[in-house]
């Protein structure tokens, strides 16, 4: 058993950055794929952080883009580790862009990465145990839990769901498809 804890502020992290013209896709926006490569790397920093180890993205759990992100505005991103297992944490993460000229700030993104902690030989090693100081890492730790229930039932699911069950067939025709299945050789 775990014999080390540690709060979850000793993982916070934050960043900012500010957003340049070469950060936009082509309707003049910042790029989805450039801030999720950013939320990669504040999970990495944060994960690595609170374990002492080397730390890979296992999943990314969630990414909700609530706003555009403009040119010229300040993104700052804040990471803290909301759940931990034996060798894995979910990380966090909230995106907020400030337009500088007008001190406006406006939250923009919502993301939870697992990360798992690797030694040098690339095994999985366990983690310190979370503290828990507050209501609100109480609530982000249940939602964590939450979060891992719904992923465990979608691959239970996926596994055991007959999509060409005659019932599945019927059921698929009330949504926006047309249904034109090729005969099997």
């Amino acid at each position: 058993m775990n014999t080390t804890f540690k709060t979850v502020a000793s993982s916070n992290i934050s960043i900012s950055e500010l957003m340049l013209p070469s950060h936009t896709n082509f309707s003049g926006k910042i790029h989805g794929g450039y801030i999720l490569s950013l939320l990669d790397q504040i999970a990495f920093a944060c994960a690595s952080k609170f374990s002492g180890n080397y730390c890979v993205t296992a999943s990314v759990d969630t990414v909700n883009f609530l706003k555009p992100i403009e040119v010229g505005e300040l993104v700052t991103m804040k990471a803290s580790v909301n759940y931990v297992g034996n060798s894995s944490m979910i990380i966090g993460i909230r995106v907020e862009a400030e337009n500088i000229q007008t001190g406006k700030i406006k939250h923009c993104n919502s993301s939870y990465f697992t990360m798992v902690a690797k030694n040098k030989e690339g095994k999985s090693v366990a983690v310190p145990g979370l503290i828990i100081s507050n209501l609100n890492e109480v609530r982000r730790f249940y939602n964590s839990l939450k979060q891992i229930a719904l992923k465990k039932e979608r691959d239970y699911h996926e596994e055991v769901f007959d999509y060409s069950s005659e019932e599945s067939l019927t059921n698929i025709k009330k949504y926006n498809v047309q249904l034109e299945l090729k005969k099997s050789k």
